[in-house]
C-alpha cells in the first residue's frame, strides 16, 4: 500500500483499557502468584496521539472555526484519495454512516437488510432505526465473516419472503470479506451492497483494490479503531446520488452546509430544509486529529501486522489454540484466537491477574435479548456463529505493542492454558 503518507511520530502515554479480572483465576497447583503478576501492565488497545495531533487541534481551537468546516472537507478528500474512492462523507460515529448509507440506499419501513448474526450492535440496529428488519446470516466456519452459503440458503428457505433491500457485510477483526460473490448476489436480487469496513482501513480484498474504492462502505475512527478521531466515522461511495442525500441528511436534512453558509454568498439564514434530517456531522477538531492519523495509517498498519505474525508464530505449538487466518489484505484491527470452550473464561481471568487486557468479539446478535426475543432466534440457527463466540477470545494488538509486550502476552496465554489443563483432570 503506498496510497498513505507515512509521518512516524510515536508517542508514549498512560495505560488505559488494562482488563481486570472478573474472578480469581488459578495461580497454579501450588498456589505460587502467576509470573509477572503486577509488574506489567499490557492494555487491550491504546491509541497512538503524538504532537502532531495535539498542534492540530490547537490550530483548530485558534481558527474560531469548531464544527464541520475546511478541516473536515480536505479529510473527505484525502480519505476518498487514500482508498480510491469517489464521494466521502465524514460523520460524527461509524453507526451514523450506516444509518445515512441506507437511508440514501432507500432502505424504509418493512424492508429486510441482509446482515451477519457475528458482528457489533450497530450493524443491526441502524436497520431498525428505518423501521425495517435484519435478516441475519450466520458465519463461515472457518472465518468470523458472513458465510456466502448461508445467506443464499436464508434467501431460498420457507422464511424467506422478498429479498432484502440492502446487504451489510462486514470486514470483522479487519479482514476482508469476500465481496465479489455477495456483490453478484446482491445484484441479482436488487439489493444495494452496504459494507460495514469500521474494522479494514487500511485492508485490501482479493483482487489487490483497497476496501472502499467499490461501491459504497463504511469506516469507523472510534478511540480503538486502526485510525482515531476519539469519536467519527467516513461512508466512502462511488454514487453521487448516495453521496448527496447524505451530506444533507446528516446536517438536519438542510440544503446548504453551514462553512458555505457562512462563508459563501449569500445570507447564512437563507437555507431550506428539504427532509427531516439527522445530527451526523463530524467537527473540525475532530477531522483535524483524522488527517493526522490518516498520515500515520500505513506505519500503523505495518507495526499491527509486525504483532500479529509475531503472535502467529509464538503461538504455532499450541494445540489448544486455533489461530485466525492470515491474509494479505487484512489490515489485523483485532487478533482473535479460539480455545476450548471452558478454557475461554478462565484464560480470560489469568491474563488479567497478569495484567493483560483480554475481550470478546463478538457475542452474536441472535444471542441478545432484544433480537431473540423479536425475531425467535435460536443458537441452533447459527450454529458456527454460536461455536465461535463460545470459544474467542482477543488478545491485544495495537501500534504501541511492542515485542516485550508480546512475547509478555504469549508467555501469560501458556501459563494460563497450562493451568487450565490442570483444572480439567
Amino acid at each position: 500500500m503506498n496510497r498513505f503518507t507515512e509521518v512516524d511520530a510515536r508517542a508514549g502515554e498512560p495505560d488505559s483499557g488494562t482488563g481486570r479480572a472478573r474472578g480469581a483465576a488459578a495461580a497454579g497447583a501450588d498456589n505460587a502468584p502467576p509470573t509477572g503478576s503486577g509488574s506489567r501492565r499490557v492494555p487491550f488497545s491504546r491509541p497512538s496521539i503524538g504532537e502532531a495531533e495535539k498542534e492540530a487541534v490547537l490550530r483548530v481551537l485558534d481558527s474560531g472555526w469548531l464544527t464541520t468546516g475546511e478541516e473536515a472537507a480536505a479529510f473527505e478528500r484525502e480519505f476518498a484519495g487514500a482508498v480510491g474512492a469517489r464521494h466521502a462523507c465524514a460523520v460524527n460515529s461509524a453507526t451514523a454512516g450506516l444509518h445515512l448509507a441506507l437511508e440514501a440506499a432507500g432502505v424504509q419501513a418493512g424492508d429486510r437488510v441482509a446482515v451477519p448474526t457475528y458482528t457489533f450492535a450497530a450493524t443491526a440496529e441502524v436497520v431498525r432505526y428505518l423501521g425495517a428488519d435484519p435478516l441475519f446470516v450466520d458465519s463461515m466456519p472457518d472465518s468470523p465473516n458472513l458465510s456466502v452459503a448461508e445467506l443464499q440458503a436464508a434467501l431460498a428457505g420457507p422464511a424467506a419472503g422478498a429479498p432484502p433491500k440492502a446487504i451489510v457485510p462486514v470486514h470483522l477483526c479487519g479482514l476482508p470479506c469476500d465481496v465479489a460473490p455477495i456483490t453478484e448476489l446482491a445484484e441479482a436480487i436488487g439489493a444495494t451492497l452496504v459494507e460495514d469496513a469500521a474494522h479494514a482501513f487500511p485492508a485490501e480484498l482479493s483482487d489487490g483494490s483497497p476496501v472502499g474504492s467499490r461501491g459504497t462502505a463504511v469506516f469507523s475512527f472510534y478511540a480503538t479503531k486502526p485510525i482515531t478521531t476519539g469519536e467519527g466515522g467516513m461512508v466512502v461511495t462511488d454514487r453521487e446520488q448516495i453521496a448527496e442525500r447524505m451530506r444533507v441528511m446528516r446536517l438536519h436534512g438542510i440544503d446548504r452546509p453551514i462553512w458555505n453558509r457562512y462563508h459563501g454568498i449569500g445570507t447564512p439564514w437563507e437555507y431550506d430544509v428539504v427532509a427531516p434530517g439527522f445530527k451526523y456531522n463530524m467537527p473540525d477538531i475532530l477531522a483535524a486529529v483524522g488527517r493526522v492519523q490518516l498520515g500515520r495509517a500505513e506505519t500503523f498498519r505495518r507495526r499491527r501486522v509486525e504483532a500479529a505474525h509475531d503472535y502467529l508464530r509464538l503461538l504455532s505449538d499450541l494445540a489448544e489454540v486455533r489461530l485466525p487466518n492470515d491474509n494479505p489484505g487484512h489490515a489485523w484491527h483485532l487478533f482473535c484466537i479460539r480455545v476450548p470452550a471452558e478454557f475461554r473464561d478462565p484464560i480470560i481471568e489469568g491474563l488479567a491477574v497478569r495484567g493483560i487486557g483480554a475481550s470478546v468479539h463478538y457475542r452474536p446478535l441472535h444471542m441478545m435479548s432484544y433480537y431473540r426475543k423479536h425475531y425467535s432466534l435460536s443458537n441452533r440457527d447459527f450454529p458456527h456463529a454460536t461455536e465461535r463466540f463460545r470459544e474467542t477470545i482477543s488478545l491485544p494488538l495495537h501500534p504501541e505493542l511492542d515485542s516485550a509486550d508480546r512475547l509478555y502476552v504469549v508467555e501469560s496465554l501458556k501459563q494460563t492454558i497450562t493451568e487450565c489443563r490442570r483444572g480439567s483432570r
